[in-house]
C-alpha cells in the first residue's frame, strides 16, 4: 500500500546523522527540536504570511550504544535483566515519553527519529505510523526482503519476526522517537527483554536475512529516499546541530 501526503507546497525537512551517541543526549536534543517546531507553529499562526510554512521539521539518524527504552504504556517485568547484568553487557536502561513498550537499540541499527511538524502534511497518528513502514517495507524491496505489517501492531515484519521497530511522541502534532531497523544488530541483546512486549515473536535482521554484512551508509541512503517519497518532503542539510 503506498500513502501519498496531501498536495502542499514544497516541504523541507532538515537531515542530520549523527553518527554514534548516547541515548539521553539524543533524547533531549529531539526534545528542544520538538519545542522549536511548536514555537514556529506557534508564530505562524499568529502570521498573516502562510509561505512561512514549508519548513516540515526534522530527520535525525543515530547508532546509540547497548541500550533498553520502556515507553510509557510498557511493563518493566518485560526487561529481564538485573541492573548487575546490564552493567556486565555495558547496557542501560531508559524509561522513556514514546508509546510502545520495550525494545533495544545499539550498534549495526539504524535509529531514525523525524520531528515533523504533521499540520504541514496530515494530522493522522494511525496514517503517520503507516506512511513510516510504508518506507521501511519499500527499502527493503530494494535489497529483495519481503517486509509486511502483521495486523494489531506496529512496525514491519519479515516472515513473522519483527525486523523494524517503532514508537513516538506527539505534541501540538509535532512528532518525536522513531523507528529502529535492524541492519547489523547483535541480535542477542533481544533475549534479555520481551521485544516490544509480545513474548511469542522473534525478531530478526537485514542482515541475519542476506547472510552478510549489509553497508549500513546504503541503507541510510535508500531510507533516506523511501521517505522522501512517502512523505513528499525534501531532505536538506541543516546548521550543525549541538550534541
Amino acid at each position: 500500500m503506498k500513502q501519498k501526503a496531501i498536495s502542499a507546497p514544497e516541504r523541507l525537512v532538515y537531515f542530520h546523522d549523527l553518527g554514534h551517541q548516547p541515548y539521553a543526549r539524543i533524547w533531549e536534543l529531539q526534545k528542544n527540536l520538538q519545542q522549536e517546531m511548536i514555537d514556529r507553529k506557534t508564530a505562524r499562526q499568529l502570521s498573516v504570511h502562510r509561505e512561512e510554512a514549508s519548513l516540515g521539521g526534522y530527520l535525525l539518524y543515530v547508532e546509540h550504544p547497548h541500550v533498553y527504552t520502556l515507553g510509557k504504556s510498557g511493563s518493566r517485568n518485560h526487561l529481564l535483566a538485573s541492573p548487575e547484568f546490564l552493567r556486565q553487557i555495558e547496557a542501560e536502561f531508559v524509561a522513556i515519553d514514546r508509546g510502545g513498550d520495550i525494545t533495544y537499540h545499539g550498534p549495526g541499527q539504524l535509529v531514525g527519529y523525524p520531528v515533523l511538524d504533521l499540520d504541514l502534511f496530515f494530522t493522522d497518528i494511525g496514517r503517520y505510523l503507516r506512511t513510516l513502514e510504508e518506507a521501511v517495507i519499500q527499502l527493503l524491496a530494494t535489497y529483495g526482503i519481503t517486509g509486511s505489517r502483521e495486523p494489531g501492531y506496529t512496525g514491519v515484519w519479515v516472515g513473522g519476526a519483527k525486523i523494524c521497530a517503532m514508537g513516538i511522541k506527539c505534541s501540538r502534532w509535532v512528532t518525536m522517537h522513531g523507528f529502529a531497523l535492524n541492519v547489523n544488530t547483535d541480535l542477542s541483546y533481544f533475549g534479555h527483554i520481551v521485544p516490544c512486549g509480545i513474548p511469542d515473536r522473534p525478531v530478526t535482521s537485514m542482515q541475519k536475512l542476506l547472510g552478510d554484512v549489509v553497508d549500513l551508509h546504503e541503507v541510510k541512503q535508500r531510507m533516506a529516499e523511501a521517505l522522501q517519497q512517502q512523505f513528499a518532503f525534501r531532505l536538506s542539510s541543516g546548521l550543525p546541530l549541538s550534541v
